[in-house]
């Protein structure tokens, strides 16, 4: 693998928390272009890796570059302006817009470089990027909500919307923190074929999940966490058969 197909490298991360070691020596490279895995239990150090990847945590020891530049340091909205988006596992929306606005306003923020919080009233007039949000609703089963006040939807709904307003922004990077949690199986099933019709168009992803469905559906590439710590890495295959990770992640009941 060439360095130049790295567009996200992690070296030696450490990161505690009042004596408990959160994250142990994390070593990691997510290639251009592939849908990246990362699995593990609970408490096993998954979303404090990803705060560490998008600035809301600083690590004790170690470097993550993205495409090329060392993130440590920098501030989230900064990081997320150069490409590296994260949909969280609470999602974060705005709950008195609509559907709708709420999609648009992510957009607005990566042309402009900044969420322009008392220009609501302007996002009518953002015809081509209205068009678009209101596209991105349709594929994900939410067009028919779309003049809805977001803060009255379903969690489920909401993770949708989330999704939206990650993918409009048109990352180099999108980070998905359970993205099907809460989801029923159908709307999981159609979130699952909305991410492999965006991996064909190259985006690269980074995705925790607890449903073994989705991560198997998904992953070019799967990553173990285990008490912060890396324990396996390879392709599906090979972790589905890893009698360690059994171990580890199902109590040696096979994935």
């Amino acid at each position: 693998m060439s360095e130049n197909n790295i567009v996200l490298s992690i070296k030696g991360v450490n990161k505690t928390f009042g004596g408990l070691q959160a994250l142990g020596d994390i070593n990691l490279e997510i290639e251009e272009g592939k849908t990246h895995a990362i699995i593990g239990p609970n408490g096993a150090g998954k979303s404090t890796l990803l705060n560490v990847c998008i600035g809301r945590l600083v690590p004790d020891t170690g470097t993550v570059e993205f495409a090329g530049k060392n993130m440590i340091g920098m501030q989230p909205h900064d990081i997320n302006h150069a490409g590296m988006v994260r949909v969280f596992q609470t999602p974060e929306i705005f709950p008195d817009l609509t559907v709708l606005q709420n999609v648009m306003v992510p957009a607005l923020a990566k042309r402009d470089g900044i969420f322009k919080f008392n220009a609501f009233s302007s996002l009518s007039a953002e015809n081509n990027i209205e068009e678009e949000a209101a596209q991105m609703l349709d594929d994900l089963g939410l067009g028919a909500i779309k003049t809805h006040q977001a803060g009255s939807m379903s969690r489920g709904d909401k993770r949708r919307l989330e999704l939206c307003m990650g993918l409009i922004q048109h990352p180099r990077l999108l980070l998905l923190d359970e993205p099907t949690a809460g989801m029923a199986r159908h709307d999981t099933n159609r979130t699952v074929e909305l991410l492999k019709e965006i991996k064909e168009r190259g985006m690269t992803k980074i995705i925790i999940e607890h449903d073994m469905h989705v991560v198997f559906s998904l992953a070019d590439k799967i990553s173990v966490l285990a008490q912060g710590r890396i324990i396996a890495s390879g392709t599906p295959d090979e972790i589905r058969g890893n009698p360690k990770v059994q171990e580890a992640y199902l109590g040696g009941a096979e994935l």
